[in-house]
């Protein structure tokens, strides 16, 4: 199938240089809101056309969430494939993200961790991972705005093995530290004017700048914004450039490297269910920063 025909939000995409393979995952679920099953895979050589869906993870009878299973992302580490995506408990009915892992990007993967890693009486999403200067592991995720008000990007160190926090977590900013993020209206929550923030991804450049995608919404719309640590540091401070990388209702994005060595961001567009679709826009460095760079590679998109 063709990229603009694949439902998914939340891409994320797992190069595999040694088969020259995409491996793209993301919250498949055609109703995310009030489903949750599972998580699919898309496989592709050309980010154009794609074979798929495969499931790679369905839920046990005994697993603690029954709905929301949110944003998978996959890594390769120390031997294993490691997803970390996000669940709402049954117990306390708070979004948190656990770690899942198996022996092949394929899966099938299946909880590594207890549960969420994420604080037990916080509501947490949109977990990724971060390996620091000294190659100790970080989950850095969202502090979700409905529990806050003012959405926060969070990060706490994790064991070395991934299934436990190893640190109390400490925030890096606030979406309203940014000036282009405007408050959210959710028709959920009449008169709410809260400030959102969802799925930070970090990416240092080659000039050695560390960057962090992260989501949020000007006027109404879903917007991908861009924070970047002078020090190189996880710990900042952020510095929020003044401007979006991208307004036009698309965010929860990623970037990483094709085989051609173009660095390239994938996101969903539009923010609404079920007509979101992957688009993969060709981005540039430029300085200590990112920009677009390009034509989209998706020239038909919903409308």
């Amino acid at each position: 199938m063709k990229t603009a025909d694949i439902q998914l939000r939340d891409p994320y995409v797992l190069p595999d240089p040694a088969e020259r393979i995409y491996y793209m995952y993301g919250s498949t679920d055609k109703n995310i809101w009030r489903e949750g099953n599972g998580f699919d895979v898309y496989i592709s050589r050309d980010l154009n056309d794609w074979d798929g869906p495969y499931p790679v993870f369905r839920k046990p009878d005994d697993f603690f969430a029954d709905v929301n299973f949110w944003a998978p992302e996959v890594y390769y580490y120390h031997g294993r494939y490691i997803m970390f995506a996000t669940f709402r408990r049954k117990d306390n009915d708070l979004l948190g993200t656990a770690v899942l892992s198996a022996e092949q990007p394929t899966g099938p993967f299946s909880l590594h961790s207890e549960g969420p890693v994420t604080p037990v009486d916080w509501s947490s999403l949109d977990g990724t991972l971060y390996i620091d200067e000294t190659k100790r592991p970080w989950m850095v995720f969202c502090h979700e705005w409905q529990q806050v008000g003012d959405g926060e990007i969070c990060a706490m160190r994790l064991s070395p093995d991934l299934t436990e926090a190893a640190s109390e977590p400490v925030t890096l900013f606030r979406a309203s530290e940014t000036a282009w993020a405007t408050p959210f209206h959710s028709p959920r929550f009449p008169g709410s004017g809260n400030y959102v923030t969802d799925g930070p991804f970090l990416f240092r450049t080659t000039s050695g700048s560390l960057l962090l995608l992260w989501a949020s919404f000007v006027d109404g719309r879903y917007a991908l914004g861009v924070a970047k640590s002078p020090t190189g540091k996880l710990t900042g401070p952020w510095l929020q450039e003044p401007e979006p990388l991208y307004s036009s209702d698309g965010g929860h994005g990623m970037v990483f490297r094709t085989w051609n060595g173009q660095l390239m961001l994938t996101m969903h567009t539009p923010n609404r269910t079920p007509d979101e679709r992957p688009i993969f826009i060709p981005v540039a460095e430029d300085g200590d920063s990112i920009k677009v760079d390009g034509m989209y590679r998706t020239t038909r998109m919903p409308k």
